[in-house]
């Protein structure tokens, strides 16, 4: 072999291990790009996941609040319909006061008792229903007492209640109606 062959034959065998080192790249770049895309598709997932859980969660959270909701309906349903029946007990307790105790007849009393007994069968009915009468002892409440005057009065300290105009009721734990009394300035 000449030397010129020699050196050919030296250019092609380079020339071959670039081009084996040039295929040998390729396949390796494509393989760090399919990494690329493989480490981003699996962010994309992890991400995705995170949002699923975290809707997922938040329906969780809704369904209690609607279950919350719905209880709270149940239980107050009957709401107006107490309020609507407190003014018939108002007008049976008018009724019983406005008997002077002095008429002493026997068929007043009769009539007496009878409004008693049928304001006491309203009053039970109401409880069965969780309906209750606001207490209105000692202090000045304004969550559930209105103060609809203020009176000079001896025997009290300010602020403290005189008189009950109106009972006051409350349905488990929200009020119907505030008591409304008269308070010692």
């Amino acid at each position: 072999m000449s030397k010129q062959e020699k050196r050919i034959k030296k250019e092609e065998e380079k020339e071959k291990k670039i081009s084996e080192s040039e295929e040998k790249r390729v396949p390796s770049e494509d393989l760090s790009d399919e990494a690329l895309e493989i480490a981003q598709l699996k962010e994309k997932v992890a991400e995705l996941e995170e949002l699923r859980l975290r809707d997922a969660a938040e329906f969780e959270n809704l369904k209690k609040r609607f279950e919350k909701e719905k209880q709270n309906a149940i239980i107050y349903a009957h709401e107006q319909f107490a309020r609507d029946l407190l003014a018939v007990i108002d007008s049976l307790d008018n009724a019983i006061a406005s008997v002077s105790e002095e008429s002493g007849s026997e068929s007043v009393e009769k009539i007496k008792e009878g409004l008693n007994l049928t304001i006491e069968q309203f009053k039970k009915v109401l409880e069965k229903h969780g309906v209750t009468l606001i207490e209105v002892e000692g202090e000045f409440n304004p969550h559930v007492h209105e103060a609809v005057m203020h009176i000079e009065s001896e025997g009290h300290k300010s602020g403290e209640i005189v008189q009950v105009l109106q009972k006051g009721y409350k349905i488990r734990d929200r009020i119907l109606r505030p008591a409304m009394v008269s308070i010692a300035k």
